[in-house]
């Protein structure tokens, strides 16, 4: 499975980018504001940072007018995935863009069958937002199991990218089933790295080390 971070604060890329883990980018126009920056230099800053897709949002509404953003985003590095919404103007947007080899991000997806009109729309990736599903009373990692299954059935080329992730339990449930990249937050990646017992057998290892008066090199 594919790590993405979902950040725009391009030094906590940076350090993550520096473990070879990092495979990707996500960012959205919450993240762009939290950073402070402008919008366009940060998206080219990061794609900069890492060689994987670097998803960049369209705020448009309006087909023509996501196209014409569009035209502008990919214009940043050859690594940018426009991120469109799962609507019918963005779904419009999506074959129009991956029909000319641009990877398309199709975001905010709650329901199975709005994967599917993605995945017919010829989307690179389709983000269903697991968090915001859990937050209302409703399993997330569910929907993540009915996307896996009927893509699988249909041989559908688009990857499944689970966002709104808030814990490492929401990684471990997207691998078991199969997804195909996991979008987070910086904090929720170093996370995955935290047990008590691998702290405590590496204090063990350099207590005893210590005990044997040697050095290496």
């Amino acid at each position: 499975m594919k790590f993405f971070v979902d950040t725009a604060d391009t030094a906590a890329i940076t350090e993550l980018a520096e473990t070879g883990l990092l495979d990707g980018v996500t960012t959205n126009p919450s993240l762009i504001n939290k950073a402070g920056r402008d919008f366009l230099e940060v998206v080219a800053e990061i794609c900069g940072i890492v060689d994987g897709p670097v998803s960049a949002e369209v705020v448009a509404t309006e087909h023509d007018a996501m196209m014409r953003e569009a035209e502008v985003l990919r214009k940043i590095a050859d690594n940018v995935a426009i991120k469109v919404p799962l609507t019918i103007d963005g779904l419009k947007t999506c074959k129009k863009l991956t029909g000319d080899g641009t990877m398309v991000n199709v975001t905010l997806c709650f329901t199975a069958n709005q994967a599917l009109l993605a995945a017919k729309a010829g989307a690179s990736f389709i983000s269903p937002f697991v968090g915001r599903h859990d937050d209302v009373g409703y399993p997330g990692m569910e929907l993540i199991g009915d996307i896996r299954i009927i893509y699988d059935n249909y041989d559908f080329a688009t990857e499944i990218l689970v966002a709104s992730i808030r814990h490492p339990i929401h990684v471990l449930d997207s691998a078991k089933l199969g997804a195909d990249v996991a979008t987070m937050p910086p904090n929720v990646i170093k996370q995955l790295f935290n047990h008590p017992l691998t702290d405590r057998g590496l204090e063990a290892f350099l207590a005893d080390w210590a005990k044997t008066g040697q050095s290496i090199g």
